[in-house]
């Protein structure tokens, strides 16, 4: 009790009795940025490993996901990859064998072209001493027949050539396709492994446990929230001000805040946010007076650094001062001069 005598006595004797020209002043309550801490996919919270009121740091763990079915679907998935690259090799030793089957049917190809080549002189030899009577029209007939044979011939082994070709090209094809079902193996791996690595609940900033919105053994789909942050990095007082000194209020301005339960402390601050529409509005607005009632929202907002260097000490829902210099000109008063705890 003394304490807060003695700390009320001080503002009393710091607080200014009345602003300058080019200064506006409100009253506000300290508040920060709220996250949820909540899981990607449906699943049991194993464990939560913070409690409420706890400060944490960026990327620190926070619950943890039961991960039995992922992991379970990812060995599935590592299965099928292996599957997927023994048939990798399948598929080139059947384009090895049918490489060398189209070979082997060109060089047929070629031997039955050579052997019609010379089936077809000898015909037209034997044709031509036939028609003299030189050699017999038996002689003749046995070299027509094997000239008709060794077309016969080459016309087969060309088609036994295309379809060695064909088959060599299918074969590829299958090569091809297990490349592509092994890329599928192992991005649905990475995907299992994202999840899996997701379910262990991180925060995002530095902050402070304001709700256990869940507990250990509750299953919640994708989505559920299981914690609630307070963005300790990300901390602004909001106040009000009326039309006229609102209207005069720029965005980066300087301004100081100063909390009722610290009033000692006098804390830089940044004017962040001007609302564009006024928060306390009449029924009807139809004069000049009941316009300059209009109460605008304004943000001052504490910079990041500064809070970095004070993170156990920021509490939100503190009540105080907010002060904004109108006139960039115009010199803060020795009362609303910066002053921090060591």
């Amino acid at each position: 009790m003394i304490a807060a005598g003695v700390a009320f006595l001080a503002w009393e004797f710091l607080k200014p009795k009345v602003l300058p020209d080019g200064f506006a002043s409100g009253n506000g309550r300290i508040e920060a940025t709220e996250i949820d801490v909540a899981t990607k996919t449906p699943g049991r919270i194993k464990v939560i490993l913070v409690h409420e009121g706890d400060f944490v740091r960026a990327e620190q763990i926070l619950a943890s996901m039961d991960t039995n079915v992922l992991e379970a679907q990812r060995r599935e998935a590592e299965a099928q990859l292996q599957r997927a690259l023994i048939s990798i090799e399948t598929a080139q030793s059947k384009v090895r064998q049918r490489s060398a089957e189209k070979a082997a049917a060109v060089a047929t190809v070629a031997q039955r072209k050579a052997e019609l080549d010379a089936a077809q002189k000898r015909f037209a030899r034997t044709k031509e001493l036939a028609s003299k009577n030189v050699v017999p029209f038996q002689t003749f007939d046995d070299d027509s027949a094997r000239f008709a044979s060794a077309k016969a011939a080459v016309s087969a082994a060309e088609a036994q050539s295309a379809a060695a070709d064909a088959a060599t090209g299918a074969a590829r094809s299958e090569v091809v396709d297990a490349r592509s079902q092994v890329e599928a193996e192992r991005a649905t791996i990475q995907r299992i492994q994202s999840d899996i690595d997701d379910s262990e609940l991180r925060s995002p900033v530095d902050g402070r446990v304001q709700y256990r919105v869940a507990e250990p053994g509750e299953v919640l789909s994708a989505g559920g929230r299981v914690l609630n942050l307070v963005n300790l990095t990300d901390v602004y007082m909001t106040f009000f001000l009326p039309t006229e000194q609102a209207g005069r209020v720029a965005i980066g301005a300087e301004a100081r805040v100063v909390l009722d339960a610290a009033p000692e402390y006098v804390i830089p601050a940044r004017v962040s946010f001007v609302a564009d529409v006024a928060q306390f509005t009449p029924k009807t607005v139809e004069t000049a007076e009941e316009r300059q009632k209009l109460m605008f929202r304004i943000k001052a907002r504490i910079a990041p650094d500064l809070l970095q260097q004070h993170l156990h000490q920021v509490k939100t829902g503190l009540p105080g001062m907010a002060y904004v210099r109108l006139n960039p000109q115009a010199e803060w008063p020795a009362e609303l001069q910066v002053r921090l705890p060591q």
